[in-house]
């Protein structure tokens, strides 16, 4: 008997809420990868697979930025599988010089050692200007000082035939900042997170390619008791690998109107995993109002936006094994009620 087909899945973990997994540096990769094989297709966004110097490529996995994911999920946008594409590298004007060389190295590293098709490399006609904040809520987010010239940046590299965009932007040096020095030991929040979903938001809305973000940083000085779950951060100059591996085969952004055989649609999506306590994203209520289940995980964050705050109806789960397990029993067309007491 041949095995159940692909059973999509959409996996959510927010940026910058600090979740026990995926707030950090890709330490929600292994969760990813055990829900791809439960599930045969698991589309999520740059934050849980993006590791810095780490990737884990997957056929079964889709790197769909954030926002593109809740257009996916709402029905605005569809999803084209692609074996490849250029991806075109963005750089702040406000990046040092020698930082700016690090980062073209990556994309050179890339290139020769990978076989990517990385290019063109393109510097901002102005700074970004990116600035920090921490909400009352604990959840970081932030802001641009020049955004016309992030847009002016992406269009330019669109018209020299990049089909995706990494963009590095210089992000503020806090070495003394308590903030980081908690997220380094694995008791804080990402206080980058919330700026870079502004910056690969704004791109993918604009101009419908699919993009994603690594900061530009100085290098910090080493850590004795840095929690391992932020050590992907640490062993390399930059952030930007990850980015131009995961970008090289993201899926097209297909309007609906443009849907062919083969484009993978929200009428197929099986099933949301999501934090128990962070269900209130676009993603996530858009499938629960058309009735695609959703699998609440117990994945501590600072948010507690749980089915409960919601009125929702979900699939609890007390770990991602736990999920696997509910998702390998949706895909195989199990009685999830039996053993959610039902009887």
């Amino acid at each position: 008997m041949s095995a159940a087909a692909p059973f999509p899945t959409v996996m959510v973990v927010p940026t910058g809420i600090g979740c026990e997994v995926g707030g950090y540096a890709g330490d929600a990769l292994p969760a990813a990868r055990l829900l791809a094989a439960a599930s045969g297709g698991l589309i999520t966004h740059p934050n849980v697979l993006n590791a810095a110097a780490l990737y884990w490529p997957d056929p079964r996995l889709l790197y769909v930025e954030g926002w593109a994911l809740d257009r996916f999920c709402a029905a605005e946008l569809a999803l084209r599988p692609r074996r490849s594409r250029r991806v075109g590298l963005l750089i702040d004007a406000g990046l040092e010089p020698e930082l700016q060389r690090r980062h073209r190295q990556v994309a050179d590293a890339v290139r020769v050692s990978l076989g990517l098709p990385i290019g063109p490399v393109l510097v901002s006609d102005a700074p970004f200007g990116v600035s920090l904040r921490l909400g009352s809520s604990g959840t970081s987010w932030g802001g641009l000082e020049n955004p016309s010239s992030l847009l002016r940046g992406g269009e330019a590299l669109v018209a020299s035939g990049a089909e995706a965009i990494a963009v590095v932007a210089r992000f503020p040096d806090e070495p003394d900042s308590e903030a980081l020095a908690a997220y380094r030991r694995g008791d804080g929040v990402d206080g980058l997170a919330g700026a870079e979903a502004v910056i690969s938001h704004l791109l993918v809305c604009e101009l419908g390619l699919p993009c994603a973000h690594a900061p530009a940083l100085a290098p910090l000085p080493v850590m004795a008791d840095l929690d391992p779950r932020a050590a992907a951060e640490e062993i390399g100059h930059t952030f930007l690998s990850c980015v131009l591996v995961g970008l090289s085969q993201a899926p097209d952004l297909v309007a609906p109107g443009d849907v062919g055989p083969g484009d993978l649609t929200s009428d197929r999506i099986g099933a949301v995993v999501a934090p128990a306590g962070a269900l209130g994203g676009a993603a996530v209520l858009a499938c629960a109002e058309r009735g695609i289940p959703v699998i609440a995980v117990q994945n501590p964050c600072a948010l507690t936006v749980d089915a409960a705050a919601l009125g929702l109806t979900v699939i609890p789960a007390q770990s991602y094994v736990e999920a696997a397990g509910w998702l390998t029993l949706l895909r195989e067309g199990l009685d999830a009620g039996r053993w959610l007491g039902g009887g």
